[in-house]
């Protein structure tokens, strides 16, 4: 963003509202402007005063997208920003003796502190020995309750410190050690029953290096540059909120960053790797990559335990997502965003490559293990579990000869029935003969399911069955006459050709009055081979047994 603004006079402080949607500008002790970003720069600055005529403003902060709180030396005055009206409206105004302003307010947004409003306060505390020991105290504010402390980073160092916010995480500098501490306030921490004390999720570490390129001495040449090595945690850094870092000797400015995957191998703890990895944005590839990493024989590979809470603590998040669909647009997002790793990224990115991981000698029963669960835990949360699982499961059994597991999960229907499942089951009858059995008693109890059953039916020439179910189900006025008597011909069976050509022949006659075919069945050709076989006359006659 590049813009020019008329000259006015000494900027103290210049402060954009957190979607840059509006600029504030303080120039004076008692006044702060404001300027429109909302389509390109408004030409058409609006202000506010400060109450009272003796009242100075120490500074100010954005709280909100639309929310600004003056500090002045008489207290704290919080007002709504009105872009579009140009103006601003008091919210509050609390009146305290303030003598000087020295403390970091950092944004209410739901990439920032987890949706909530803090005030960050560094403090040197004294400790055993008289060595100074530095904490980091946060103060959460509240619209219609004074501020509270209620958490205390302990950093165990004193010295010089400067704080960013990354993706609701607090990342320390540490001026002395050039190292930088990560602090997540949601994962488990020590309380007295007030305050949660918090130390590092990982060792303290130091930012990347980086370097740049700088124009040589003016006597040179001037494309010619020189590779320049930033000084790390340089006493020449300013940090702004929330994640900025500004070299002043170098005209510089960063934004700091989270690189995890380094992060996998600092975690013991698996399960407090995937709590922390889930609250974090972009976070879905390193997430998958825990998950897989967890069940690949290897020195992070878990136990079944371990992989069954893995699994609970995705599909929690995954079926709260479900409901937050199923609640349409007009449902209240969630004040922060987790990860959703639904049953698609599962199996593209993990389960599938788990088992082709796995060759014939592997652990099957553990591999056939970590499937099961998987389904346990969809359907513990009560989510539609896609065919694909099934049949990544169904194929890992029979490969490796596990039938009588196939029919046990079939007969006790730890897998869902359903339309995908039973024509896996049918393809697997050359292999498994019960397997087809399995599928029809499937498709039954599916109830919807009656064409497709007809159809298995005729595809194994069982004519008898097929009819007979279109009997139990009432279909037979609406059946194809024309497919039954393809079948019945192609068995090359004369005698079963002519039980099924008579049963639609007094089919005809009852609804029709008259046995013979109508046009529109399509059925002349099987008429003349019942005559080639039989004769004319046996055209109508009654069923011979």
């Amino acid at each position: 963003m590049t813009f020019r603004m008329e000259d006015k006079g000494k900027i103290e402080s210049i402060k954009f509202s957190p979607d840059l949607r509006v600029l504030a500008v303080q120039r004076s002790q008692t006044t702060v402007e404001f300027i429109n970003f909302i389509e390109g720069m408004d030409v058409m600055e609006y202000s506010q005063a400060c109450k009272g005529k003796s009242t100075r403003i120490l500074g100010f902060n954005w709280t909100g997208l639309n929310e600004i709180v003056f500090v002045t030396d008489h207290g704290l005055e919080l007002y709504q920003v009105l872009p579009e009206k140009r103006t601003l409206k008091p919210i509050k105004t609390h009146n305290t003796v303030v003598n000087w302003l020295s403390a970091c307010l950092i944004a209410t947004y739901k990439t920032y502190k987890y949706g909530q409003l803090y005030v960050v306060v560094l403090r040197h505390q004294p400790r055993v020995g008289g060595q100074p020991n530095a904490e980091v105290c946060l103060y959460q504010l509240h619209r219609e309750s004074p501020a509270r402390k209620t958490d205390v980073l302990r950093l165990e160092m004193s010295g010089r410190f400067a704080v960013n916010v990354v993706d609701s995480l607090l990342v320390v500098h540490h001026q002395t050690s050039q190292t930088s501490m990560v602090f997540d306030i949601r994962l488990a921490k020590d309380s007295d029953g007030y305050v949660n004390y918090h130390h590092p999720v990982c060792p303290p570490l130091s930012i990347k290096s980086f370097t740049f390129q700088l124009p040589i001495a003016p006597t040179h040449l001037p494309n010619e540059t020189t590779e320049t090595q930033c000084d790390l945690y340089s006493s020449n850094w300013v940090v702004f909120q929330p994640n900025i870092v500004i070299d002043a000797k170098w005209g510089c400015l960063w934004t700091v960053q989270l690189n995890l995957q380094p992060m996998i191998n600092m975690f013991p703890d698996k399960l407090k790797l995937m709590d922390f990895l889930l609250q974090r944005s972009d976070s879905k590839m390193t997430v998958l990559t825990v998950c897989l990493l967890a069940l690949s024989p290897g020195p992070q590979q878990c136990g079944l335990r371990t992989i069954s809470q893995l699994y609970d603590k995705l599909n929690a998040i995954y079926k709260d997502h479900l409901d937050s669909k199923s609640q349409g647009a007009e449902a209240v997002a969630p004040s922060t965003s987790q990860v959703v790793v639904d049953q698609s990224d599962m199996y593209t990115y993990v389960l599938s490559r788990f088992v082709d991981s796995i060759d014939a000698s592997g652990n099957y029963k553990f591999v056939v293990a970590v499937l099961i669960d998987y389904i346990r835990s969809l359907n513990q949360n009560r989510i539609h579990v896609q065919h694909y699982l099934y049949e990544l499961l169904i194929n890992t059994l029979v490969q490796n000869g596990c039938f009588y597991q196939l029919h046990q999960m079939m007969q006790y229907h730890v897998l869902s029935d359903s339309k995908h499942l039973a024509c896996l089951l049918l393809s697997l009858e050359s292999v498994y003969p019960p397997a087809h059995q399995l599928a029809l008693d499937m498709l039954k109890r599916l109830s919807t399911a009656n064409e497709e059953i007809i159809e298995v039916l005729l595809s194994t020439h069982q004519l008898f069955s097929a009819l007979r179910f279109v009997k139990t189900v009432g279909q037979v006025d609406q059946i194809s006459a024309r497919k039954f008597l393809e079948v019945a011909l192609s068995t090359e069976n004369n005698q079963l050709f002519y039980t099924v050509f008579k049963f639609f022949e007094q089919r005809n006659l009852r609804l029709r009055g008259r046995p013979d075919f109508p046009k529109g069945e399509h059925c002349e050709s099987y008429v003349k081979h019942f005559e080639s076989l039989y004769g004319s006359e046996a055209l109508g006659q009654p069923l011979q047994t």
